[in-house]
């Protein structure tokens, strides 16, 4: 489905009704990265439409005339505006996704019952975050070169993972790089993201990777303050690709987090 906002229009699908969640993904990967790591917890679990957008130069989602950082969270804001007005809502987000979540969070906190960040990016600006050196737990030299260039992310060079892994590649190979490229280059927010007017009281969690070396998890310790129900976690054994490499444990911690939202949404 695609959401015509008059100068863009933002592709995506849903699964399932009732309380809405929007899935933020990072980027250039496409809402095929969200989709494949959330739909597992619904399986068992009613009552929830699940909508999984492609961000602007991702997937099918051109990038029309955006060319900042605040012109792509007032895309999503528009995008949620339209597509569930007025409405309460959940976000989960993985890497920049997570970015934009804040943003959202910032604008919208009055609507939105629960917040789950995955391997968020936290600064603006990337080359100002705390990283881990390049650390390889298990490592498959063969694997790693049939990887390529994400092979650097990836801690846990295994077969399983490396599958999984190519699904993700082939989104990558649709993204918009130009567009994508620029927007690294672009300033960040113009307002401070995580300055926000009170801070949000519904369930959180912020999960993160011990051997991330594209986002790191020191500066997601600083959100703390801002969430006061958030569950912190650091997982070893995993990247930035902490959703594949740790997906047992990554969607245990996420069906705890929706038992929490719905007591608190109830």
């Amino acid at each position: 489905m695609k959401c015509d906002l008059g100068d863009i229009a933002i592709y995506y699908e849903t699964y399932g009704s009732g309380r809405p969640i929007i899935m933020l993904p990072g980027r250039p990967s496409d809402h095929g990265v969200m989709e494949r790591f959330m739909e597992p917890v619904f399986t068992e679990r009613d009552g929830w439409l699940r909508i999984y957008p492609d961000l602007p130069g991702t997937g099918r989602t051109t990038a029309a005339r955006l060319a900042t950082h605040d012109q792509m969270l007032e895309t999503m804001l528009a995008f949620i505006d339209k597509i569930i007005p007025g409405q309460r809502f959940v976000l989960a987000a993985y890497s920049y996704g997570g970015y934009l979540a804040r943003g959202v969070v910032y604008h919208r906190a009055a609507l939105i019952d629960g917040v789950m960040l995955c391997a968020p990016q936290v600064k603006g600006d990337p080359a100002l975050a705390h990283l881990p050196p390049r650390t390889a737990i298990v490592e498959d030299a063969a694997l790693a070169a049939d990887l390529g260039p994400v092979a650097s992310l990836v801690v846990v060079q295994t077969p399983r993972v490396a599958e999984a892994m190519r699904d993700l590649m082939a989104e990558l190979e649709i993204a918009d790089h130009p567009f994508n490229d620029r927007l690294e280059e672009a300033a960040p927010f113009s307002f401070d993201v995580d300055t926000l007017p009170a801070p949000f009281g519904g369930p959180t969690l912020i999960m993160t990777a011990r051997q991330d070396n594209l986002c790191g998890y020191c500066d997601a310790w600083d959100l703390l303050d801002n969430y006061p129900r958030a569950t912190f976690a650091v997982l070893d054994r995993a990247g930035h690709f902490v959703p594949i490499e740790q997906d047992a444990l990554c969607h245990a911690l996420m069906r705890e987090w929706l038992d929490r939202v719905e007591e608190y949404s109830a």
